[in-house]
């Protein structure tokens, strides 16, 4: 038996480019852009450019160890992204296509900051920022595996909108009694969701609501008479319960994950608590 310790890298660039090479299974985040030029007269490189999975883009920086500087040198960045709209989506559009860039997020901007460690300044500076900001702290073990773990994560503005779950085009002839029901369950979903860590953060999309950490953990959308809330539980770990559970895998449905849970009253939320838990620890 041998101990593996944990190491910072060696450079900063040995982060990047290993986060890099697997960007979408560890931070859900589909890969854009390496080293991008923000042009001569902001003058500039942004370490990564993404997408995520809700279609907010995202920036992600990089400090081998502890870096004052790291969070200021992001929020630099996003703000010359908010004003080059433009330059991103086509950006989008000639990586991944027209789709993707016609629904990019532009309410949810997210900058993932992945670093040795991050001063107390730093925590306190975005717990007070407006913008959806993700401190990440990294470790190396070994020649082959890296460990990511949350530091801090905030919500910008543009992920607190508040909206009723279901509330789309038909739903106009639901009964009144059913839909405040559908609402009531709504809300309790979400505190149920949002209990689960203080890393949880909500982004209201118009087919769905979406809860992540790093990555999308469950999105919910809503039926007349339900809920339906998609895990990244794998349903072969799951005992599927028929009119409960379903193994969505390969099927076509709004937001993320292969295993489909099915509310409706509170006491199917009871039920899916170990699920919800199961999806988050995924994530």
């Amino acid at each position: 038996m041998t101990e593996v310790t944990p190491r910072l890298a060696e450079a900063e660039a040995d982060v990047q480019a290993l986060v890099e090479s697997a960007m979408e299974p560890m931070l859900g985040v589909r890969f854009l852009a390496t080293e991008y030029s923000t042009g001569p007269v902001h003058g500039g490189r942004i370490d990564s450019l993404g997408l995520d999975e809700n279609g907010s883009p995202v920036i992600v920086e990089y400090k081998r160890a502890t870096d004052p500087g790291v969070l200021s040198q992001g929020l630099y960045y996003m703000a010359w992204l908010m004003d080059h709209r433009d330059e991103f989506q086509a950006l989008v559009r000639e990586r991944l296509g027209v789709t993707p860039a016609s629904a990019v997020l532009w309410s949810a901007p997210r900058l993932i900051c992945i670093a040795g460690d991050f001063t107390r300044y730093d925590l306190h500076a975005v717990r007070e920022h407006r913008r959806s900001i993700d401190l990440v702290r990294y470790r190396l073990f070994g020649d082959h595996h890296i460990a990511l773990e949350t530091v801090a994560s905030v919500a910008g503005q543009g992920r607190s909108t508040q909206r009723r779950v279901g509330a789309s085009a038909g739903h106009e002839r639901t009964p009144r009694r059913q839909a405040d029901a559908m609402a009531e369950l709504a809300a309790v979903v979400d505190e149920v969701l949002r209990g689960l860590g203080e890393d949880v953060t909500k982004v209201p999309r118009k087919q769905y609501d979406a809860y992540q950490r790093l990555r999308n953990f469950a999105c919910v959308t809503g039926r007349q008479d339900k809920l339906l809330v998609y895990l990244k539980a794998a349903p072969a770990d799951v005992g599927l319960v028929e009119g409960f559970t379903r193994d969505v895998t390969g099927l076509g449905h709004h937001g993320t994950g292969d295993l489909e849970v099915q509310l409706r009253s509170e006491k199917d939320v009871e039920r899916a608590l170990e699920l919800f838990r199961l999806s988050y620890a995924a994530a």
